[in-house]
């Protein structure tokens, strides 16, 4: 149980106040290590294929999936976009979660440059798609009906890992009916930290892959998609085609590099201050904290009294940034630019604006 301090309003009020910024793990700054390898990178032309340090992380990307090959890509959205189009034709359909990043906060950009309908089915509690809604989401061979081609998983989901075998179910499934799987993995390492595994047990049940380096991972930009080689050849067109061929890359390479070296293994400790922190807001008596088995570097929490957007809003006078979820309330992200104190700081502004 949290002991609270006694803590000075008019401390935290002060414009001095520290801020403390929860907003998302993509808000951290590149270590010192990042910035050394970035300042000495090899590179050369990637669209040509000629730099050496993008090509390292390719491969060193695609033995840590278990895929073929891999794509270095601008950013998550960027890789997800790739993905859906390298498996869909024209007014195709995909099948993903009403809450997927995909559906909600990618402008939709399948539909928009891919003409790809997006097929939406409930995302459980935990993330999960129901077996039985995504069977009947597919849509049988008719020609008044749009072809079902893909399904979308997402790991985490707000947070929460996928296990793999649910996703080896909806790999089943998929497969049984001639549909691919693409895994949005922005956090994979995140899912596979929480669960105990390796990114290529969870990669082993899609066909593809994203995921980020800017989000945990501390790398100031850059995504990767891995897959199959014939689908790598179309996610390479598909990158030039929407302006992601970046010439000299390898100077970001050279961060992502660093980052699968530094910083996987210590987003444990993000993990354990998000619980930290879930377990200080559940002792203030207005809130409400969504609970999880398997916590991740997120956490969301309701008031009692106050609406979601009053509350981020006196949250943001109070010096914390948090954002709106409108299932979840508040969330707050934990990442590697906030220590323990920062956490314990955070519950004390918290509880002076509660109590």
């Amino acid at each position: 149980m949290l002991i609270f301090l006694a803590a000075s309003l008019d401390s935290m009020h002060s414009t001095q106040a520290k801020k403390i910024d929860l907003r998302s793990d993509t808000v951290t700054q590149p270590t010192q290590a990042m910035r050394k390898a970035m300042a000495q990178a090899n590179v050369g032309d990637d669209v040509f294929g000629e730099d050496p340090t993008i090509n390292r992380l390719q491969e060193r990307c695609a033995e840590l999936t278990g895929k073929d090959a891999a794509l270095f890509v601008a950013s998550g959205t960027m890789g997800n976009l790739i993905s859906v189009l390298a498996h869909c034709q024209r007014s195709d359909e995909v099948i993903l979660g009403n809450r997927a990043h995909i559906a909600i906060w990618e402008q939709a950009g399948v539909s928009a440059f891919g003409g790809v309908s997006l097929r939406t089915i409930s995302n459980g509690i935990d993330g999960t798609l129901a077996l039985p809604d995504i069977q009947s989401a597919i849509n049988e061979n008719d020609q008044h009906r749009a072809r079902t081609a893909l399904i979308a998983l997402e790991n985490t989901f707000m947070g929460k890992p996928l296990s793999i075998a649910y996703m080896a179910s909806v790999r089943e499934l998929a497969l049984a009916n001639n549909l691919a799987v693409h895994l949005d993995g922005a956090r994979i390492f995140n899912a596979a930290l929480a669960l105990g595994t390796d990114v290529m047990q969870l990669a082993a049940q899609a066909d593809s892959i994203q995921f980020c380096f800017s989000k945990g991972l501390r790398a100031p930009a850059g995504s990767i998609v891995a897959g199959s080689h014939a689908f790598i050849a179309k996610a390479r067109r598909l990158r030039k085609a929407l302006g992601g061929g970046m010439r000299q890359a390898g100077i970001l390479a050279a961060a992502c590099l660093e980052a699968l070296d530094s910083s996987i293994d210590r987003l444990i400790e993000d993990h354990q201050n998000a619980e930290h922190f879930a377990l200080g807001l559940a002792a203030i008596a207005d809130l409400d904290v969504t609970p999880e088995s398997q916590r991740t570097n997120m956490v969301f929490f309701k008031s009692k009294s106050l609406d979601s957007r009053e509350l981020a809003r006196q949250l943001s006078e109070a010096g914390i940034l948090v954002t709106q979820d409108a299932f979840m309330g508040i969330r707050a992200v934990v990442h590697a630019d906030l220590c323990r104190d920062d956490i314990d700081e955070a519950l004390q502004r918290i509880y002076s604006i509660l109590t």
